[in-house]
């Protein structure tokens, strides 16, 4: 019988996750529509990096610190769908070249289901109704 990982151990951990997420912070910073909002709002990198590594190690089903505030942290950013949008074409993006399939799909999945929740709730709607089978459309981030 075949030993269960869970995605947590598949991605390498709490240092696996440090390397995914480094990269596609670099990118978001960068990035035109969704930079200006993170450099507005996050002075320390390296502690928001943790706190971040922390959230996608519980969603991962790792140990974590992350003791919520999730919602909570995005309602006063005005917040668009275009910047759901780009945002998960930047995930995916960096998923793709970092992860294998099997990992980039199941992390893009729990992407793709919180961003719905956190959309919902930016929007001043009941997360659980009226978004099901809502899905961000895909953008193609710009060539690195």
């Amino acid at each position: 019988m075949s030993e269960t990982r869970s995605l947590y151990e598949r991605l390498g951990g709490h240092d696996g996750i440090l390397k995914l997420i480094k990269p596609f912070y670099a990118d978001v910073r960068q990035h035109e529509l969704l930079g200006p909002i993170f450099n507005a709002h996050i002075q320390d990198w390296p502690a928001h990096l943790e706190k971040i590594a922390d959230f996608w190690a519980l969603q991962a089903g790792g140990e974590s610190k992350y003791r919520g505030g999730f919602a909570g942290a995005h309602m006063r950013l005005g917040l668009q769908p275009e910047h759901f949008q780009n945002w998960i074409a930047l995930w995916e993006y960096n998923n793709a070249r970092s992860l294998p399939p099997s990992e980039a799909a199941e992390m893009n999945a729990l992407a793709h289901e919180l961003g719905r929740r956190l959309f919902a709730l930016t929007q001043g709607r009941n997360p659980s109704a009226g978004l099901r089978g809502f899905q961000f459309s895909a953008i193609k981030p710009p060539p690195s």
